[in-house]
């Protein structure tokens, strides 16, 4: 088994793709984020909280339309297909995908309201997260599979932006059919079940929650070959462990290459994995290397976190053209 260390330094400068003819299909846990920005000068008189009066609001696309969005971002051509409430929330989604110029495959669930995370920040920290959230009905989870198969054919890879929020009960069936086409297929997971996603390309798990399927570790040889045994299991072509402060490591059944963060001030590391899996999806739709697209989706992971929130990164700030 061969195992590299990719750093910047070592590591031939990547060209920069033509991203425009990738096409990406993103299904999953639709969210609207919404940020209220205020400012905190006194505690509460009622309790030993402080007081934030507020002063700014910002409505932004979030969960598998925060993936979508960064897709978008870099250029890629970008569908979503996601489950809202037939609500005030459901039609901001709505029409936030448009400004991104994301194809929306939005089902409007009538028994349902759209999952809102309100986050109220202060002195440019978050002081507060309030979340709102319904799952999906049964009737428009059939009616989203049915939908999935029609979009297949149309698309080059396809994302599964899972936040167990309900939207991908069907993920099984939706993985199988995506791999009998030919799709390319990126799963970000979540539970504690990790057998629905068997077949994927490649799946993105975080520390926590691979913890949560394989158990813990105490060096990497142990973290290494729990990795690689859940790998085998699943009949993934990869496993890329994002790592936080420790860069992330992707796993192969011929290699494992590793990749230190970039050294950045991080900022907020909220929808970082967005980042990371929707570059990945870009560069490998792309046709880039493997090593190449996580080189790519690391410097993006490590751009995103020195912005506020739910942000993206460009195709300048990546290649610089």
């Amino acid at each position: 088994m061969i195992s590299r260390l990719l750093t910047a330094d070592s590591y031939p400068p990547i060209a920069a793709p033509d991203l425009a003819a990738v096409r990406i299909l993103v299904v999953g846990d639709v969210m609207l984020d919404r940020y209220w920005f205020g400012d905190v000068s006194r505690i509460s008189p009622e309790a030993p909280v402080p007081v934030v009066r507020i002063e700014k609001r910002e409505e932004r696309l979030g969960g598998a339309a925060n993936v979508a969005r960064n897709a978008a971002a870099l250029g890629a051509h970008c569908g979503l297909l996601g489950v809202v409430g037939a609500d005030e929330a459901g039609a901001q989604v709505a029409q936030l995908l448009q400004d991104a110029a994301i194809h929306s495959y939005l089902q409007r669930d009538e028994a349902i309201s759209t999952i809102i995370k309100l986050r109220v920040i202060g002195r440019q920290q978050q002081l507060l997260r309030i979340d709102f959230e319904d799952a999906p009905t049964d009737t428009v989870l059939r009616d989203k599979l049915s939908q999935f198969n029609t979009l297949l054919p149309a698309y080059d890879v396809v994302i599964m932006s899972d936040y167990n929020k309900g939207s991908l009960v069907n993920v099984t069936h939706m993985i199988e059919a995506a791999r009998a086409a030919g799709k390319i297929v990126m799963v970000d997971p979540k539970g504690d079940d990790f057998s629905p996603y068997a077949g994927a390309t490649v799946l993105t798990p975080n520390k926590s929650e691979l913890r949560r399927i394989v158990g813990s570790w105490s060096t990497e040889e142990q973290l290494t070959t729990k990795a690689q045994a859940l790998r085998e299991q699943l009949r993934l072509d990869a496993l890329l462990l994002t790592r936080s402060e420790e860069g992330m490591t992707l796993y192969t059944a011929g290699e494992i290459l590793h990749m230190h963060a970039d050294a950045r001030e991080v900022y907020d590391v909220s929808g970082a994995g967005d980042t990371v899996i929707a570059t990945m999806a870009a560069m490998l739709g792309a046709r880039m290397p493997m090593a190449d697209a996580i080189m790519t989706a690391n410097r993006a992971g490590g751009i995103v976190v020195g912005k506020l929130g739910t942000a993206t990164v460009t195709r300048e700030e990546l290649f610089g053209k």
